[in-house]
């Protein structure tokens, strides 16, 4: 089968043929139909990324497609079925094998690129808003980075939630899309006073932060006493050092969350959420964007669409074709 190879850390992607997966007990496989590309895809073919591949591997991370087959002593999905999941490596491919328990069933109103992009960027908005930030309705909630593939699904649960929406990113068009989504107020990221700004505004009481950098300084200076600030990533390339003197006069709380780490050690709310999740989507609650669908050959310049910001929302890679 054909599949995309990291054959070396910061080398360029490979298109190979490799041999198709055999599954064992508790796996299927799963005849990928399309992926949904994520920063972190091209953290872990940089070696950067918190759980870190051996070469060669295939990359990506979020996947749907159809249950070809079960594993022996299996139970699951019935051949046929039309699945999304998410998993440590190995997307990029033709097929894959996956833990049974770890797939869910794809909503009849989804298209595949929509299921394809959906886990990762819903299931971490949903749980670090509702499980660990407690977002409550009423309350402010800023998101930064809020057109790209997390952030934008921040904006839309927060108002799902019945928060207030502050949404940060660059130039209009971006900004348009994050109202779109449903932010209340939009504030460009070049701006030289987002502190100023977001005092004017009244503060924040939960921060959502995928970029790191200036802009978490200033949600932190701009937060309200017993305000939350959630760590969900990077993207600017400059991790924030926090003042901890700040933190202790206005009784805030900074928290760290990693997607990947509650799948390992608590794969049951994982899957409550993502069951929650779905029924929203179903329920036509939830309406995911999708900039860019690439055929599967073009892989490289989807990852290069996120690399220059160029995307908005999620990037999928169509690896069969509908």
């Amino acid at each position: 089968m054909r599949a995309w190879q990291v054959l070396e850390f910061g080398g360029n992607p490979v298109l190979s043929e490799i041999d198709a997966p055999t599954p064992v007990k508790g796996e299927i496989v799963l005849r990928v139909d399309a992926v949904g590309l994520n920063f972190a895809d091209m953290l872990a073919i940089q070696g950067k990324y918190q759980v870190r591949q051996v070469p060669p591997f295939v990359p990506g991370m979020e996947v749907t497609g159809v249950v070809e087959s079960l594993g022996p002593e299996t139970e699951g999905p019935p051949p046929g079925t039309a699945v999304l999941a998410t998993c440590p490596s190995g997307a990029l491919a033709e097929r894959i094998c996956l833990p049974a328990a770890r797939v869910s069933r794809v909503p009849a109103v989804m298209s595949v690129a929509e299921a394809a992009g959906f886990p990762i960027a819903y299931g971490t908005s949903h749980l670090a808003l509702t499980h660990k930030a407690r977002l409550q309705a009423g309350e402010t909630l800023l998101v930064t980075g809020a057109a790209g593939g997390v952030g934008l699904t921040a904006v839309e649960i927060g108002k799902r939630l019945g928060a207030r929406v502050i949404a940060t990113a660059r130039g209009e068009t971006r900004l348009a899309v994050a109202r779109a989504a449903g932010a209340d107020v939009l504030i460009d990221s070049d701006a030289p006073d987002l502190k100023d700004l977001l005092r004017a505004e009244g503060g924040v009481d939960v921060v959502y932060d995928a970029v790191g950098g200036p802009a978490f300084d200033d949600a932190l200076r701009a937060c309200r006493p017993d305000g939350r600030l959630l760590t969900i990533g990077f993207a600017s390339g400059e991790v924030p050092q926090i003042a901890a003197n700040i933190l202790l006069v206005k009784n805030l709380t900074v928290s760290g969350f990693w997607y990947g780490g509650y799948e390992t050690h608590a794969p049951d709310l994982v899957a409550a959420s993502m069951t929650e999740l779905l029924r929203w989507r179903a329920e036509g609650l939830l309406r995911p964007h999708i900039s860019h669908v690439l055929p599967f050959e073009a892989f490289p310049e989807g990852l290069s669409l996120l690399r220059d910001r160029k995307a908005t929302g999620k990037v999928v890679i169509q690896v069969h074709a509908p």
